[in-house]
């Protein structure tokens, strides 16, 4: 069997979370509209929606402005996340894979993140990017081996 290559990969604000956080947005704000429309007199409830509208759209603008940028590698053994000058190791998990664009957790001693990764940004190393986040790390590259089995 063999494993993932080695692979980094560039991370950075998601097109695609930006469209996904303004379609979600855009569907509570008509929602909202509609349940306003429908009221007989708008008070206080109008304008707590409005504010919850105003409120959850500056949060996701926010978020996604806040989103980490950097380089997440694969060594065949261990997951490593740089964003500036220190690599950190830790832990990926894909949360949510559309082929094209993925969803990672990334856990690590400094704190967990949320990584949208998309293929347009290397074309050449998305499909080892996607091996190595599925693949286990290599055997004889395990930090703690198994000690061998007692015979009986």
């Amino acid at each position: 069997m063999h494993s993932a290559p080695s692979v980094s990969y560039p991370v950075g604000r998601s097109l695609f979370a930006a469209a996904l956080m303004s379609c979600v947005w855009l569907a509570a704000a008509g929602v909202g509209m509609l349940w306003i429309w429908q009221m007989p007199i708008p008070g206080w409830r109008a304008g707590a929606m409005a504010a919850a509208l105003v409120g959850s759209g500056g949060f996701a603008a926010w978020s996604w402005l806040q989103a980490p940028a950097g380089e997440l590698s694969w060594d065949g053994r261990d997951w490593a996340w740089q964003a500036g000058a220190n690599a950190v190791t830790g832990r990926v998990a894909a949360i949510l894979d559309l082929q094209g664009v993925m969803l990672l957790h990334w856990r690590a001693p400094t704190g967990p993140e949320w990584l949208w990764v998309e293929s347009r940004r290397r074309e050449s190393a998305w499909r080892d990017l996607r091996r190595a986040v599925y693949s286990r790390a290599r055997p004889e590259a395990s930090p703690h081996p198994r000690p061998a089995a007692p015979t009986p």
